[in-house]
């Protein structure tokens, strides 16, 4: 990237270059979560960056959306996460230039129980990023729709998190928590870690969703993105196609969306 790394002690180094690591989290499901990692990872490598997707969620939808066959992997993240591998070994190419992936599968269901006797259990996944983070400008990890065990290793392992917010009625119902847990990882875990912003995602143009956002931004403020990711077929469709929507329909609603996102959280820093 164009700045100067930032060790995890504070220390600088501007001969070598360091990703920036964000986490996508939500606690529930179903809220264009996992639709923003591959979309924004795909946006951000169309601009050149050197982007890594982490599928962090056993359900392995980021692995599938991008044309991965999830089913048959020979090593996925559980592995990398477990010992059983080194990450640089588990990291696949896609179809995208400039993006891979760190695949995921059901397979990773066993860490949640078998890190559980583990002394340094939330840490994990932070250990493995590290090992490779030189090599790349951004890093996104798609957490699963849970404040589980894999969440805080992926809000552990972070830099920013990025909270995709659904644009109905009980969009701030469960926000409260999750950024209180957010609040206790930065206490006791992970002393670095910022809120990077809030995403309102699948709006309609109803006058209920134009309140919604209204609430969000008066109760949230510059936190919440400009950028809002509206309701769009075409971003339901592409995932069965292995692809991101900018590559299926560049000139649908949801691909310039992304792409006005991309340029957003770039401008953010």
């Amino acid at each position: 990237m164009s700045r100067s790394s930032t060790y995890r002690d504070g220390t600088q180094n501007s001969a070598v270059f360091m990703a920036r690591i964000i986490a996508i989290a939500n606690q529930k499901g179903g809220v264009g979560k996992t639709t923003t990692a591959i979309n924004l990872s795909a946006c951000m490598a169309a601009a050149g960056k050197r982007v890594l997707l982490v599928d962090l969620d056993p359900q392995g939808n980021a692995s599938s959306g991008l044309g991965i066959d999830r089913q048959n992997l020979e090593q996925t993240l559980y592995d990398a996460m477990m010992d059983d591998a080194a990450l640089p070994a588990v990291i696949l190419p896609t179809a995208v230039e400039n993006l891979k992936l760190v695949p995921s599968n059901k397979h990773l269901v066993g860490a949640e129980i078998e890190l559980v006797g583990i002394e340094d259990r939330d840490r994990r996944l932070r250990r493995c990023l590290d090992s490779i983070r030189s090599e790349y400008d951004f890093v996104f990890i798609d957490c699963p729709p849970s404040l589980s065990l894999l969440t805080v290793n992926g809000l552990v392992a972070a830099d920013g998190v990025i909270v995709t917010l659904q644009c109905e009625y009980y969009a701030l119902e469960g926000l409260s928590e999750l950024l209180h847990t957010i609040e206790l990882i930065r206490d006791n875990l992970n002393n670095s870690l910022v809120l990077q912003g809030v995403l309102l995602t699948m709006y309609q143009n109803t006058r209920l969703a134009a309140q919604v956002v209204q609430d969000v931004r008066d109760h949230l403020g510059d936190c919440v993105y400009q950028t809002i990711i509206p309701r769009n077929v075409t971003l339901s469709e592409a995932p069965s196609y292995g692809q991101p929507v900018i590559y299926y329909d560049l000139k649908s609603a949801g691909a310039r969306a992304y792409l006005a996102l991309a340029r957003e959280v770039l401008s953010r820093g």
